[in-house]
């Protein structure tokens, strides 16, 4: 995985509140037995009407937000269950963050061990941002991860917080398990003295099951 400090372009006002993760991606897109090919559910009960046909209303069917790769969201996005099929399409629809009052817990942890960057601000400030980026001339985003801050093109920051642990693997490209791999001398050590204080309780396992 590749470092990641910034993130900028195009974002997309979506001004609505509680948006589940059944609306973010709904359940007749997971049937598949990996993580691809779900861009084009992203969104799909807004994004399109009963015939199947696109919504042109909709913001992102708008030439003016295509290739967006932010979203400013309501409050509680990605509520509801906890598939990490939404984390999943919306990153394969091209979005890197996501700035909203508040979010679905679940969601939240989800998006994070996934380097979806998701950025709480106060409602007020969402507001004046969703009123920005509402403008397609104002439309462009810059977010500044190792410094923290929202930064729009007239140069106004908007600081926000972001916890150690996810920010470094944002910055360094680390899911999960390279995440905790980059703590092995530290596990090894912690294995080596608990064995060596129970010894009773280590298995010496076959040459040939043992993992690798």
């Amino acid at each position: 995985m590749s470092k990641n400090e910034t993130v900028a372009g195009i974002a997309a006002p979506l001004p609505l509140n509680n948006l589940d993760t059944d609306q973010i991606m709904p359940k007749q897109f997971l049937f598949g037995i990996d993580k691809s090919g779900l861009a084009r559910g992203v969104l799909y009960d807004l994004r399109t009407d009963a015939s199947g046909s696109s919504r042109p209303e909709f913001v992102l069917n708008q030439p003016a937000y295509r290739g967006a790769r932010i979203l400013v969201a309501g409050a509680n996005f990605g509520c509801g269950s906890s598939r990490e099929h939404a984390v999943w399409g919306l990153q394969q629809a091209g979005f890197d963050a996501v700035i909203a009052p508040s979010f679905g817990e679940i969601f939240y942890f989800n998006a994070q061990a996934n380097r979806l960057l998701l950025v709480m601000l106060e409602p007020s400030i969402v507001a004046t941002l969703m009123e920005r980026v509402g403008d397609p001339a104002t439309s462009h985003l810059n977010i500044d991860v190792q410094r923290q801050c929202v930064i729009t093109v007239d140069g106004t920051e908007y600081p926000f917080e972001l916890p150690a642990r996810q920010k470094r693997m944002f910055v360094e490209g680390l899911d999960m398990i390279a995440m905790t791999l980059s703590e092995r001398g530290a596990i090894d050590s912690f294995e080596a003295n608990h064995y060596a204080e129970n010894p009773w309780m280590k298995i010496d396992l076959p040459k040939q099951q043992r993992p690798a």
